[in-house]
């Protein structure tokens, strides 16, 4: 009977081996597994502020006339604020992201205390807004469906707050990481998605029951 042949095996000091201590421990962007994370709760908020705003103009259709009588329309002045804020705000965010790519842990907490400034300055203007909406969320579809965008979009100011307001409490007083920076980058790019979702709002429930 004949012997099984036994495959041949190298020494183990001979096997392919690979280095990984040349390759960066932070990485920004599609790279880093946390942007992918940010990404698809973007993605999640997003749907939820389109299910809103669909819900918004699927009821449109079928009123005459419309917020349907006899409320009326929606103040601006409010809403109009809390819009050149939003989009103000993406500017410190950038300023952030960039201070986080170069490692400057000063500068990333300066522009991220910055923007949590105009973050509250969004959250007291948006009271405002609520007001302005000039309906009650429990008075009819029209105005839970308004109150429940608003509300949807108010959530994700507030998560951003506290998101940046932690990360600088971390480069301020510790125990902080190298991998913190690029949290800071992608706070910018949530910051951006949150500024830029909020003109598709406004021009929907401030200003398209104007134009209509």
């Amino acid at each position: 009977m004949s012997t099984p042949q036994v495959p041949h095996q190298p020494p183990r000091s001979l096997r392919p081996m690979f280095d990984a201590a040349p390759l960066p421990t932070t990485v920004f962007g599609p790279q880093d597994i946390t942007w992918w994370g940010t990404l698809g709760f973007m993605v999640i908020e997003g749907t939820t502020l389109a299910v809103g705003l669909s819900t918004y103009l699927y009821l449109w259709k079928n009123f005459s006339e419309w917020p349907p009588a006899p409320l009326r329309e929606p103040g601006v002045l409010a809403p109009t604020l809390n819009l050149l804020l939003l989009l103000v705000t993406m500017l410190p965010m950038a300023l952030a992201g960039r201070a986080a790519k170069r490692y400057d842990r000063d500068g990333s907490i300066r522009w991220l205390l910055v923007a949590s400034l105009c973050s509250v300055g969004t959250l007291v203007l948006r009271f405002f807004e609520f007001k302005a909406l000039n309906v009650r969320w429990d008075t009819n579809a029209y105005g839970s469906v308004v109150w429940f965008t608003l509300g949807i979009h108010t959530t994700l100011v507030i998560t951003d707050l506290v998101e940046c307001l932690v990360i600088a409490a971390l480069f301020a007083f510790g125990p902080w990481e190298e991998k913190h920076f690029s949290d800071v980058d992608d706070s910018a790019s949530y910051q951006y998605f949150l500024s830029l979702s909020y003109v598709v709002v406004f021009l929907v429930i401030f200003l398209l029951p104007r134009w209509g």
